[in-house]
């Protein structure tokens, strides 16, 4: 496997334990990122911390501080870190199981590739994930994982698990906090019911291979163009705003514009073409 693992240690369901490797799912490397260049020199520029009195200063001399009220701070230094510290287990113990839908998706976070290391232990994580799988629920447990305890969600993934880290609760923020102000309207039968058939129109199989992100595409495209010489600049243009007094007349126009892309074009007629005759053989001499 060329990718490194995040994390190794073992994961536990009562008395059967097996070691396992974590394995981060997602990548951000896809994503364009850059660096500040003097277009002077060409060089590029490195952050030097600097204090507003005494100048630039060496970073391994500074502290962290907490800032408890305006320029006053609660300062910590590595030993400070070290005294809560927790300590690393090395063991994913799965402590209870829930039904999916009973976690919140606000709570769901980064995913991970529990994968078995090979060896005796691989037949113990086969009984930990087809006893999983039988009784179709999400296994609840915890790891410390760079220093802070982290809640996982771990569910059955083909021959593997995968495991989400959980938001703490005080994390997530309380939904009512900005629906409250949400007006209560009901909504017009006849928008709603050609709404609900623009929905059924446009209903298609989940292709998480067709989500791009434009703004990133376009920066590669200037970045080739550059390479290049030219100057080249892709645009992604906005959306318009829908207009609510047109609503109903709106939601008509998205209708049949949505039933129209939908119907087949019509075939042109093509013309069969005369076969030709064959060439009159010649008389023998």
């Amino acid at each position: 496997m060329a990718a490194r693992p995040t994390w190794q240690g073992h994961l536990k369901l009562s008395l059967v334990t097996c070691p396992v490797a974590l394995y981060t799912a997602t990548s951000s490397s896809a994503h364009v990122s850059f660096h500040l260049i003097n277009p002077d020199t060409n060089n590029r520029i490195r952050m030097v911390p600097t204090d507003p009195d005494a100048g630039p200063v060496e970073r391994s001399d500074l502290v962290k501080g907490y800032e408890v009220s305006k320029d006053e701070y609660v300062l910590f230094d590595d030993a400070d870190f070290d005294k809560v510290k927790l300590e690393t287990t090395r063991t994913i113990s799965i402590d209870s199981f829930v039904d999916e839908g009973d976690i919140d998706r606000l709570y769901w976070d980064d995913p991970f590739y529990v994968v078995p290391e090979k060896g005796v232990g691989a037949e113990a994580f086969a009984v930990i994930r087809d006893a999983m799988k039988s009784a179709g629920k999400i296994a609840i447990g915890s790891l410390v994982l760079r220093g802070r305890e982290r809640q996982l969600a771990l569910e059955v993934r083909g021959k593997g698990l995968i495991a989400y880290s959980l938001r703490p609760h005080d994390e997530v923020r309380d939904a009512e906090d900005y629906f409250d102000d949400i007006p209560a309207l009901k909504a017009d039968k006849d928008m709603v019911e050609i709404a609900s058939r623009i929905i059924a129109q446009k209903d298609t199989e989940f292709d998480p291979t067709r989500f791009k992100d434009r703004y990133d595409d376009a920066l590669r495209e200037m970045i080739k163009a550059k390479q290049k010489g030219g100057k080249g600049v892709v645009a992604a243009p906005e959306p318009d705003d829908t207009n609510v007094i047109d609503l109903m007349q709106a939601l008509r126009n998205s209708l049949a514009g949505s039933a129209a892309a939908k119907k087949p074009a019509a075939k042109k007629p093509v013309k069969a073409s005369a076969k030709k005759k064959p060439a009159a053989k010649k008389k023998a001499a």
